[in-house]
This record gives structure tokens, C-alpha cells and sequence, in this order.
């Protein structure tokens, strides 16, 4: 199985990340791809369960109170998993009170947190400081159109990524730091 997952699967949606991030492939080529990745995994789950190989870590992903679009966290999600994670999918329109419960019910190593809205980005910097003692142990991610590492930083955002395959990278960067 595990040659399966990471010299088929994990292997061809790194290629698609790489490309993705080069702008030689874009969004609808990266969904199809991630759709495929998904069908193998469901072939191959059951069977990796009982195989022993190990999930890299545990990510909450989620779109911020009074953002209800999800296209770029599906897209981060699938990468993601693709990339060998758990990925715990908390949705959109999400109170900084749902980002914590999550923390708190799957305990991820990663928080991804997106915003498409100018006007919801406040809320990055919310959940941050609702998760208070829970952020010693957890690194938190933001993304989405309007937000910069600039603002990632006055946040106290852990990482900012720009895309779903930059973020894949800083993932695995943040697991081993």
C-alpha cells in the first residue's frame, strides 16, 4: 500500500503542485487530478488502515465567519491528502468557537484558515486569539486572495501561503520545525 500512496498518488499530486505553482497547469487540471487522487484513496483506505503506514499529521482546514467560499480550502484539502495528511474539513462560515472545538476534538498539528473577503480577514486574528493555550501546540496557516504575509504577520499567523501547493510545502516545513 504504500507504494501505491506515495509513489502513485502523493508522487503525481506533488508533480501537479509543482506545476500548479509554475503556471503550467491551473485550478480545473489541479481539481481533476485531486478528484482521481481521491478515488484511488478510497480504493486503498481501507487496505492502508490495516497496513500500518502513518499519516504525516492532522490538519483542521475551514473558511472564516462570514466566508462561504470554500473552492481554494477543497482544492488545499485534496492537496493535502494527497500529500499524506488527515484532513479534518470544518467547512465555511466558521466562528473562531468552531476552529477551537475542532482543536480540541482532533487535536491537528496545523490549523488552515482561508478568506476570499477583505471584509472576514478579522476574523484570521480572532481564532488565533481563541485559541489561546491550545496555540503552543498547534501552528496556524492562513490563506485566501486578499491576505499577505504582511498581514499573516501582524496576526501571528505561523505560515501564510499564497496557493494550496505552497501551502503543502509549508506544511511539511512546519511539522518538522
Amino acid at each position: 500500500m504504500g507504494i501505491i500512496l506515495n509513489d502513485g498518488l502523493i508522487a503525481g499530486m506533488n508533480v501537479i503542485g509543482v506545476r500548479f505553482k509554475n503556471n503550467e497547469v491551473y485550478v480545473p487540471e489541479v481539481l481533476i487530478a485531486a478528484r482521481a487522487m481521491h478515488a484511488g484513496m478510497a480504493v486503498i483506505k481501507p487496505l492502508i488502515a490495516n497496513s500500518g503506514v502513518r499519516e504525516k499529521g492532522v490538519v483542521v482546514v475551514g473558511t472564516v465567519k462570514g466566508d462561504l467560499h470554500d473552492i481554494g480550502k477543497n482544492l488545499l484539502g485534496m492537496m493535502l491528502e494527497g500529500a499524506g495528511y488527515r484532513v479534518i474539513d470544518i467547512g465555511v462560515d466558521n466562528a473562531p468557537e468552531k476552529f477551537l472545538k475542532a482543536v480540541q476534538e482532533h487535536n491537528p498539528q496545523i490549523v488552515g484558515m482561508s478568506a476570499l473577503l477583505t471584509t472576514t480577514m478579522g476574523q484570521m486574528k480572532a481564532t488565533i486569539e481563541q485559541l489561546g493555550p491550545h496555540k503552543d501546540n498547534v501552528k496556524v496557516m492562513v490563506g485566501g486572495a486578499p491576505v499577505t504575509q504582511k498581514f499573516a504577520d501582524e496576526i501571528g499567523a505561523d505560515a501564510y501561503a499564497p496557493d494550496a501547493a505552497t501551502a503543502v510545502e509549508l506544511a511539511n516545513q512546519l511539522l518538522v520545525s
